[in-house]
């Protein structure tokens, strides 16, 4: 569930303190997870400091929810980012609908497990 809402974000900028308290976190996270995760790009001003964007905040959001809600790692939240960002999500049946020989070798292989399974019975 989305720790934020986005009509609540009216300000162009947002420090690094700002972004945490958002997210109940410490701002040692919020820097480990812009090197984690090249998606993350905070402005910096003369002072060095860090200013990050509605979209930074966004995506912020996202890798909160798949690490620490869903229980992601950072190579599984990094593939779930890649994978939203490209589409290019796994081939499902609507986009490539299986054909009639497909169905018989999943019909045979559920047949042969039937029968082994039968075989186990007492």
């Amino acid at each position: 569930m989305s720790q934020i809402d986005q009509e609540q974000l009216t300000k162009l900028y947002y420090s690094i303190g700002e972004v945490a308290e958002l997210f109940d976190v410490n701002t040692s996270l919020i820097r480990f997870w812009e090197k984690e995760f090249s998606a993350i790009k905070p402005k910096k001003n003369n002072k060095g400091n860090r200013l990050f964007t509605v979209k930074d905040i966004v995506t912020i959001d996202r890798i909160y929810e798949l690490v620490k809600e869903e229980g992601h790692t950072l190579d599984g939240a990094r593939k779930s980012l890649r994978e939203r960002k490209s589409g290019t999500k796994k081939v499902s049946i609507e986009t490539s609908p299986p054909s009639l020989h497909d169905y018989k070798d999943v019909i045979d292989r559920l047949e042969t497990l039937k029968t082994k399974i039968l075989k186990m019975k007492p």
